[in-house]
């Protein structure tokens, strides 16, 4: 007995007909399949253009702070961007469940497009703030569609590699952007680092807009409040606490921290599944730890460039090519977690990121000192970044694992909330840090290490809630088989996989 595969034109011999089958399920039913090609593309432009603006303004703002002065604002060129990002998140999570997503993207786009022009043309420090801020609101939206549209249009099997293939988006960014960004800040302009992303940002719309129309309705349409006071009072305390935190007055900093963090708190809690703030397992502390994660790696991520171009005093390229190697090693990490999530369970793959991320934020305070080569900020932050893509994915894919059916657009706008809300504090925690030490005489390179040291204080504790993660995926032992880790006969395999293609169809 034989079977055919028309397509390929090979016949195969007794024993191999169930892994055809399986085989021909997973392509059929793939990410590359011809009805999910298009939403796949889409997706995956939308991240990369978010990934250009991200990459490029990090590399520049050295540059951007000379020319316009004002250290004290330079945290918040990151952190309001990102505050503004926790709006659209949250407001897209909701309205994702509730229809269609062209419309959000569509919205955010010309949002983040609107933002790059202020930002361009922008005279002062405090105006490039606000750019920031508008990119990211339109930003926030991206993401939050991205997330609702993989939890409709994917299968369960194929949601890891979906996010692999959206950390992937940052690839080409992550090889031409920095470098691209510091040849036409010092050729052409810093300006043109925001003017030059918009006819990139128009053909990703067109192209993410028309595939997110295909995109099926929710199965339970969830017509609940958009959370427009809870939202404005998480970015209203973070605002509070990290402004304060810049202020250098002892008592200004403890009150504003206190009162900041206190509004924060308090209106977290009706964002985020109950239990998040105290890491209660399962849905909840995947919650609390991206977070962590994100504010342990962005306290650092803002400040690689600064430390080695200001601190250091090494070329613009060489901060590139540490953002250059983040990035890359990220997707590979991203990639790895593909693989293995469904093998081993998210618990160990998160954790060992964790640690590995650690030990990329302790290389990288080595590469302060005068007596270490600057290039050892290359190594440090590709392995933080390597850490960072092994952690980053099984959160997210453990958030639609977990989701309640009709519920995966205020999972994961939670997720995404405490994600942005981490990247925030962590580079305005940074920010501040920075800020305070150099106005205090006490000079950049100890700001800098300090940042650096923030970031791991937040990834310890990272890896102390991490026990409490999902040790595995629901649904794993098929997944597992199909993909031909131990657990059973390939025959079996296959007909896990059906009932699985078979529960994603209902």
């Amino acid at each position: 007995m034989v079977v055919s595969d028309a397509w390929m034109g090979r016949r195969y011999p007794r024993g191999m007909e169930a892994s055809t089958q399986v085989d021909d399920a997973v392509a059929a039913d793939g990410l590359w399949a011809p009805v999910r090609r298009p939403l796949t593309v889409g997706l995956a432009l939308a991240v990369t253009v978010v990934a250009f603006e991200a990459l490029a303004v990090a590399t520049v703002l050295p540059i951007v702070s000379r020319d316009l002065g004002g250290i004290r604002l330079y945290g918040w060129v990151f952190s309001a961007f990102l505050l503004a990002s926790l709006f659209g998140i949250a407001v897209t999570g909701t309205i994702a469940d509730r229809g269609p997503l062209q419309r959000p993207m569509l919205a955010g786009l010309t949002l983040f497009a609107a933002g790059l022009v202020v930002g361009g043309t922008a005279p002062t420090m405090s105006v490039l703030v606000a750019g920031r801020a508008l990119q990211g609101l339109g930003a926030g939206v991206v993401p939050a569609v991205a997330y609702v549209a993989i939890s409709r249009g994917y299968p369960g099997h194929t949601r890891p590699r979906m996010f692999a293939v959206l950390s992937s988006a940052w690839v080409v960014p992550g090889l031409i952007g920095p470098a691209a960004a510091a040849v036409v800040a010092t050729q052409v302009g810093w300006r043109w680092v925001f003017l030059g992303l918009l006819p990139l940002v128009g053909v990703a719309g067109v192209i993410a807009v028309v595939a997110l129309r295909h995109v099926p309705p929710p199965d339970r349409a969830r017509h609940t409040d958009i959370p427009y006071l809870p939202v404005i009072g998480v970015v209203a305390g973070a605002a509070l606490a990290l402004g304060a935190a810049t202020d250098g007055t002892l008592a200004v900093v403890v009150a504003g921290l206190v009162c900041g963090l206190a509004v924060l708190g308090l209106s977290l809690r009706k964002l985020t599944p109950a239990g998040t703030l105290r890491a209660a397992p399962g849905l909840p502390v995947t919650v609390l730890t991206r977070g962590l994660m994100t504010f342990a790696f962005f306290a650092g991520e803002a400040y690689v460039p600064y430390a080695l171009t200001t601190v250091r005093h090494s070329a613009p390229t060489l901060a590139a090519l540490a953002l250059v190697a983040s990035t890359m090693s990220w997707t590979a990490g991203s990639w790895i977690q593909a693989r293995y999530v469904r093998r081993i369970g998210p618990r160990r793959l998160v954790r060992i990121g964790q640690q590995v991320t650690l030990l990329g934020l302790a290389l990288m305070g080595t590469a302060l000192l005068p007596a270490a080569p600057a290039a050892i900020g290359v190594l440090a932050w590709g392995i933080a970044g390597s850490g960072m893509g092994v952690a980053y994915a099984p959160l997210s894919v453990t958030t639609l694992d977990r989701a309640a059916p009709g519920e995966a657009g205020t999972a994961t706008s939670a997720l995404q909330l405490c994600d942005v809300l981490g990247q925030a504090l962590g580079t305005g925690g940074a920010g501040a840090v920075v800020a305070v030490m150099v106005a205090g005489g006490h000079g950049a390179r100890l700001g800098v290490a300090l940042a650096f040291g923030l970031g791991a204080v937040a990834g310890l504790i990272a890896l102390v809630f991490g026990h409490r993660l999902p040790a595995r995926l629901r649904g794993d032992t098929g997944a597992a088989a199909a993909d031909g880790a131990p657990g059973g006969t390939v025959s079996e395999a296959a007909g896990r996989v059906a009932m699985e293609l078979g529960l994603e169809e209902q």
